[in-house]
């Protein structure tokens, strides 16, 4: 078989395994969402304690269909990767778990606030929203929409920028990608993570994702940084010249080489 034949049979194998791929993405998102929905959707406005929690089924596929997508846009491969990869599937499986199946965070604190557990249903369970109702400041409703309507925003961009990284670094090969996201953050796939993380103590708070949250976030500078060490040993000036102009994390201000 020539160079060129094998590089042709290489390009369909390869586009191929996209579309299989793709197809179990969209079979996995569609019974993900189907499932959500029959947890979400009810003829009553707010759903109780008794119908919110203990939906096992959504915890198994919500974690499935989740963990799919990020090791499919992050795919971890060196021990250092798979520790951090280690740490977010820890602090995942707690967080849905505590969303659909047991809330073991309101069993904690309700009785700390005075009230019966049974109280937190699907809106009180935002705990940001519930504790700033209490205030007085804004209603459950309102607090509700703001804690989901900035989680949203955040896990938008978090994958966003996953997929985008991930995109430029395939497409890239062994070359040092400098160009779309990479062209404003070195390190855009961990910040997208970072994001993730962010976003999902702010929609849904739980004692252990927020202990976790600081050592999964130290992880993901600590790893961004050893792929800086990495990428100068590979890429020597080239890399240092762009190290000078592009930020690791914040696009606040670009250096000018």
């Amino acid at each position: 078989m020539s160079p060129e034949t094998q590089r042709k049979t290489l390009r369909v194998v390869k586009i191929a395994l996209l579309i299989v791929q793709v197809v179990i993405v969209v079979f996995l998102l569609g019974s993900a969402v189907m499932d959500f929905s029959s947890a979400v959707v009810t003829n009553e406005e707010k759903m109780s304690f008794d119908k919110w929690y203990g939906n096992w089924p959504t915890v198994f596929m919500i974690t499935a269909v989740f963990f799919f997508f990020l090791f499919y846009l992050t795919r971890p491969r060196k021990p250092k990767e798979w520790k951090g990869a280690g740490l977010a599937v820890a602090f995942f499986i707690s967080l849905f778990t505590e969303m659909f199946g047991i809330p073991l965070t309101i069993y904690l604190v309700a009785p700390l606030l005075g009230v019966d557990p049974k109280l937190f249903g699907m809106y009180e369970s935002h705990l940001w929203a519930y504790l700033l109702s209490r205030t007085g400041i804004i209603s459950l409703e309102a607090g509700v929409f703001m804690v989901m309507f900035l989680s949203t925003v955040l896990i938008v961009l978090g994958f966003l920028l996953l997929a985008r990284g991930w995109k430029k670094v395939y497409q890239g090969g062994s070359v040092l990608v400098t160009d779309g996201p990479y062209a404003r953050l070195r390190h855009p796939q961990y910040v997208g993570l970072i994001f993730l993380v962010v976003a999902f103590l702010i929609m849904w708070p739980t004692i252990l994702t927020i202990l976790l949250a600081p050592f999964l976030i130290v992880r993901y500078i600590l790893l961004a940084r050893e792929e800086d060490r990495e990428l100068e040993k590979e890429f020597g000036e080239d890399f240092r010249r762009y190290r000078e102009r592009v930020p690791p994390f914040i696009p606040l201000k670009r250096n000018r080489s």
